[in-house]
């Protein structure tokens, strides 16, 4: 385990849902940790998280106001840091759709403002958070996460000597986290309707806890340039809705506008590049500092066949409704009862 004692860590995004996740890990298991600076733009949920931190038992904690689009500010942020965590984005499907250039300007160009406040920053490692819908990608959101991983990926390239890494991590839909579909339905079924998509519907299911397992995976293992994808269960639309509220109505009101009915991590294009770590997928870049048979050799990776392609709906591991009710009773709602 990455051991952060005496390090400064930042997370951009770091009021979200997983930021507040790495922020409990953090201290949990590294409590020397120089600092950890959360640094996001929104002030309320920075001071409602300062209050579940205060500074008396957490001096190593610092709340920083900023937005990735500043470089400037992300520049000054950067001051003095071992590591970074970028998990701010734009995420929202239709709401990307409706304001493009708002999403490109926080997902693209705010990534490539931390590409370069790192790279003048004495940073050593960065990860950068992905999401499935940047595999052959149907929406704006999507689109805009594969230009980041592929900025963050490139950018290994242009470092010369400087020794640090950027990699990436990209996993499906996080239980319980903001915006999902497990605290959408819970608060849905008060009104005895959860609304279907599509009946035939799958994603992809990580835990908050399974999503920062990864994250300290590759901040401590990446050689730079990996896009590290985790093997995780997938879960039929029609289940979550019978898990949590079986009594209820389910009509069936039609995809959004960008959505996927199956959702893709690795695609057959992929595969080319793609190998098995064991617990993870790792996609290496086509131009990297590090020779792939060491890389081969010192994570005893395997090729995956050609044409191998990573899909929610062809996934050999199933969330049943049973299961899926243990899991938001452990993971998102302790006081759950179907």
């Amino acid at each position: 385990m990455l051991d952060l004692s005496g390090k400064s860590v930042l997370i951009t995004g770091g009021t979200g849902s997983l930021g507040k996740a790495l922020t409990a890990h953090i201290l949990k298991h590294s409590p020397q940790v120089k600092r950890l600076v959360i640094f996001s733009r929104d002030e309320q949920k920075q001071f409602e998280m300062a209050q579940e931190y205060p500074s008396s038992k957490f001096p190593q904690l610092r709340f920083f106001i900023g937005d990735v689009r500043d470089y400037e500010r992300v520049k000054r942020a950067f001051r003095g840091v071992d590591y970074v965590i970028h998990a701010a984005a734009m995420k929202h499907v239709p709401i990307a759709e409706y304001n493009p250039m708002e999403c490109v300007k926080t997902n693209i160009l705010g990534a490539e403002n931390i590409i370069n406040a790192c790279t003048d920053s004495g940073v050593t490692s960065v990860v950068a958070l992905s999401t499935d819908k940047a595999a052959a990608p149907v929406n704006l959101y999507g689109a805009t996460k594969l230009a980041s991983d592929k900025l963050f990926v490139a950018a290994n390239n242009i470092v010369g000597s400087n020794p640090i890494r950027f990699s990436v991590v990209r996993y499906g839909n996080v239980m319980g986290s903001n915006g999902s579909v497990i605290p959408f339905f819970l608060k849905k079924r008060k009104e005895g309707v959860l609304p279907i998509t599509d009946p035939t519907m799958t994603r992809f299911n990580i835990s908050l806890q399974g999503g920062v397992d990864m994250v300290m995976h590759a901040l401590e293992n990446a050689w730079g340039g990996e896009i590290f994808v985790p093997k995780i269960p997938s879960y039929k639309i029609t289940d979550v809705a019978e898990a949590i509220g079986p009594d209820c109505e389910k009509p069936v009101v039609g995809i959004r506008p960008g959505e996927k009915i199956h959702e893709e991590m690795i695609t057959s294009s992929d595969s080319f590049y793609t190998y098995d770590l064991g617990k993870y997928y790792a996609i290496v870049p086509t131009t990297h500092r590090w020779k792939v048979d060491d890389f081969v050799k010192e994570f005893n990776a395997e090729k995956v066949p050609m044409g191998f392609r990573y899909n929610s709906g062809e996934n050999t591991e199933w969330e049943s409704v049973e299961r899926l009710r243990e899991l938001i009773k452990e993971h998102v709602d302790p006081t759950f009862e179907a």
